[in-house]
């Protein structure tokens, strides 16, 4: 997985991630490409047909990371050690805990958004949990990790509705943030990979989002969620 450090775009807390070129992932990328545009944002997280659905989750996750370490960059100026000394989400708050974290600590918001995306970086850089090459297996852990991943990215949207959203209005960056959480939720509602729970902080936002996505399956003739 590649992270060029002279790739690094202004904005981000850290260099943007990309599959490296002619790996297994090749001809998934180019199909996704061929297809960008045509279609509606809840359908442009399924799988598709004839591709492997583990695959598909790693290199959407590595886009996803990079959309979230934009956003987290955005409000660098706006989400300070000074304006957001915990990490919280209204009345929700997060500590940290990892590996080699046992006991989980007390972080401000920055602090905590440097920690997971250094952290999900690592997960992704990976190849034992994400493979490159071709005819690798997928670790048996690997939707669970995923999982866990996704369940933390998603606290960094949580703190930025909750805490920034008015000064993103004020900068007219808040089109970009509902579209950049729009596509959050119709992937991980896609492959379950976050419980309604973990998605309390936001649920009102997520509950309209899945109405959006369920009216668009159902003028497509297809199950709602």
């Amino acid at each position: 997985m590649d992270m060029p450090g002279d790739d690094r775009r202004m904005g981000t807390l850290l260099p943007p991630m990309k599959m490296p070129a002619n790996s297994r992932y090749s001809a998934l990328i180019q199909q996704r490409h061929n297809t960008l545009g045509s279609l509606e944002l809840w359908q442009q997280v399924k799988c598709p047909g004839g591709a492997s659905e583990e695959e598909w989750i790693a290199l959407s996750t590595v886009d996803m990371f990079n959309e979230i370490n934009l956003l987290a960059g955005a409000v660098q100026d706006l989400c300070t050690n000074t304006t957001c000394p915990e990490m919280n989400a209204g009345l929700y708050t997060f500590q940290w805990a990892d590996e080699t974290t046992q006991v989980p600590v007390k972080l401000s918001a920055p602090q905590y958004f440097e920690r997971l995306l250094k952290w999900v970086e690592k997960q992704l850089t990976d190849e034992t949990f994400v493979p490159v090459e071709p005819g690798v297996p997928f670790p048996p852990t690997f939707k669970k990790g995923m999982k866990v991943i996704y369940k933390r990215l998603f606290r960094i949207y949580a703190h930025i509705f909750h805490a920034h959203y008015q000064e993103m209005m004020e900068v007219d960056a808040d089109a970009h943030l509902n579209h950049s959480f729009q596509h959050f939720v119709f992937f991980v509602k896609e492959f379950q990979l976050v419980t309604d729970q973990e998605l309390e902080p936001l649920k009102d936002l997520v509950k309209m989002y899945v109405e959006k996505m369920n009216e668009g399956k159902r003028a497509k003739g297809e199950a709602a969620s």
